[in-house]
This record gives C-alpha cells, structure tokens and sequence, in this order.
C-alpha cells in the first residue's frame, strides 16, 4: 500500500475528532431524558406514547448507538488490525452484536414515530435495515476469511452508524442559515445516510479502475 499524504492523514484524524466530539454533545444531553423531560427538544410531543415500547427501544438506542459509534473508530482503521488484531476480532464481534441486537431493533420501532413525519420514518427504517444488512454481510466475510469484503462492508456499516453525525450538522447548518421549511428535517433524515454512502461508493468504484 503506498504511504498516506498529509491530507490522507489528516482528513481521518479530524473525522474522528468530530464523531467524538458530536457523541459527546449527545450523551451530555442525558440529563433531559433520565429522567425524560417532555420539554426538551427530542422528547417534546412524545409523552402520549413514550411509556409504552418506545420508552424502552428509545433508552437502548440512546445507549447502545455511542457505544456503536466509539467501537467502530476503533475498528475501522487499519492500525487496530494490524497492531492489535486479538482486539480487533473481539470488539468486532461486539459492534456487530450491538449493531443486530441493539442499534436496529431500537432504531426501527423508534422510525415509527419519527417526528419529520412518514417520509422521515421511511428513510430511518431504511437505514437501520441497511445498517444491520452491511453488519451481517461484514461479519460473514470476515468468517469466510474474504477480508477486503469485510472491510468494505464495515466500512459502509460505520458509515450508516456515522449518519447520527452528519444529521446534527445537516441540522445545525440549516439553523444557521435560517432555513425551516417543512421538506429539511425528512431531505436531512434520507442524505445523512444516502449522501455518505455515495461518496463511499463513488471512491471504491474509482479505486477499482486505478492500475
């Protein structure tokens, strides 16, 4: 493999710094949900059905997807592999579990309720799917030692993962510009995710046609 430049180094680095920083800002607005203030931002409105199932596939998500998020830092570089591969094995077998049996079953019962409404609830459903579909397959690569597929298929899970991220700066940016139109939150819910996973898919495609 040839040697990253600079920005190929530090394009990573400072996308880590992000993911850190954005979950943090997530898990410190904990206080408002435990217990649940009906009058923070996320929970407003949600008070007639959230002592229900939702309560609890709410707290799951809440908790699992952070972990799911710092995991996949972790995983994802090629570092982790090849210094620490005893590790690497063993807390892919716990994103992956985290991913099927926490991160998207939550993630499905709360798209029924999505606040942007059923255009926003399609797009979250979808991406729990898909993100539990590239889960599977990474796992199943990895089983059957095709390790370059494996890697392709976590990667577009952590990317799926990483739409948490990039749909708070979707929001913040359209907070910033001053944009509130009732089509932002359900285009924010459906490019967090589609957007990321083009680019990804773009730069394979180009990678593959490179001698």
């Amino acid at each position: 493999p040839l040697r990253p430049t600079r920005p190929g180094r530090v394009l990573p680095l400072l996308a880590g710094v992000l993911v850190l920083k954005v979950t943090a800002s997530v898990v410190s607005n904990y206080q408002s949900y435990l217990p649940p203030n009906f009058a923070s931002d996320f929970l407003r409105g949600r008070e007639p059905y959230f002592w229900g199932v939702y309560r609890w596939a709410f707290y799951t998500h809440i908790l699992s997807g952070p972990v799911s998020l710092v995991l996949g830092l972790f995983l994802v570089g090629e570092w982790s592999r090849t210094r620490f591969p005893q590790w690497h094995r063993f807390l892919g077998r716990v994103q992956v579990a985290c991913v099927l049996l926490l991160v998207t079953p939550s993630g499905l019962w709360m798209a029924r309720y999505a606040a942007a409404g059923p255009v926003a609830a399609v797009g979250l459903a979808t991406l729990a799917i898909a993100t539990a579909a590239c889960a599977s397959l990474g796992a199943g690569a990895a089983v059957a030692r095709r390790f370059a597929d494996h890697r392709r298929w976590m990667w577009r899970c952590y990317l799926l993962l990483c739409s948490a991220v990039v749909l708070r700066l979707i929001g913040g940016l359209a907070t910033v510009t001053g944009v509130t139109a009732p089509w932002v939150d359900p285009l924010a819910n459906w490019a967090s995710w589609l957007v990321p996973l083009a680019a990804f898919e773009w730069r394979e495609r180009a990678d593959r046609g490179r001698p």
